[in-house]
């Protein structure tokens, strides 16, 4: 089966641990929104089912994911769908049940790094919320991170005599979406990371052994991997890395 993916051409934001998980998985997928309007495809392909009244269940946002005549909305949602077609999720309905806990905790996590450059209002430009940006962000490398990242490092020294993965003995979508958050952090908040990763040892090398997965190491050398940039979730502002 050919996907079809949906999400904004110029960001990685929440589309990307999509895009790992396709990758990984040596799927056929095509990058709607990336390709020509000649073909049908471009943002104003995406925006169609955005706008279509005929869809008896629409997205509300990108990411989405069109597999056949399903459409599938919400990241965790389509890993969901993805992870037993792709062997990225155990076997067993309480291993894909957990899984599915742990991406949707750090969908929670990248809910809030968005949140440090947006504290009041994603409609307002960041320029506009500076200092709620500053306290919103002064809280999250002192308290909220720590949290999270320590809870990852729990959940993987629980399982080190599994593997060196969050759950079971085989990569599963939630790592790479691990691989994806601690990019996104460490491109935000190189110096806070820098900072706190000492700390959390077994889920850096989580994400250093996923970087040289082979179908992950190429597409992160490829074109087809968007770079980070101020308009994604992952902002990097250096008054906020503090």
């Amino acid at each position: 089966m050919r996907y079809e993916l949906y999400y904004w051409p110029t960001i990685q934001g929440r589309g990307e641990f999509v895009r790992l998980a396709l990758e990984e998985a040596g799927a056929d997928y095509a990058d709607v929104a990336r390709g020509s309007a000649k073909q049908g495809m471009g943002t104003p392909a995406l925006m169609r089912f955005l706008e279509s009244e005929e869809i008896a269940r629409p997205p509300f946002a990108p990411p989405f994911l069109k597999a056949g005549r399903q459409i599938i909305g919400q990241t965790a949602n389509i890993l969901l769908f993805l992870g037993p077609r792709h062997r990225l999720a155990p076997r067993d309905e309480a291993g894909r049940l957990w899984v599915h806990q742990l991406q949707l905790t750090i969908a929670d996590l990248v809910a809030e790094a968005h949140d440090a450059h947006h504290p009041i209002s994603s409609a307002l430009y960041y320029e506009d919320q500076k200092r709620e940006a500053r306290k919103r962000s002064a809280d999250l490398l002192s308290s909220r991170l720590p949290k999270y990242l320590g809870y990852f490092e729990r959940v993987l020294e629980a399982n080190r005599k599994k593997g060196p993965y969050l759950a079971g003995d085989a990569l599963t979508y939630a790592d790479l979406s691990a691989f994806q958050m601690l990019e996104g952090l460490r491109y935000a908040f190189p110096r806070a990371m820098a900072r706190l990763e000492a700390a959390f040892p077994r889920l850096v090398a989580l994400h250093d052994l996923i970087s040289v997965r082979p179908r992950i190491a190429a597409y992160l050398a490829s074109k087809r991997r968007v770079e980070f940039n101020p308009s994604g979730i992952f902002r990097h502002y250096p008054e906020l890395d503090r």
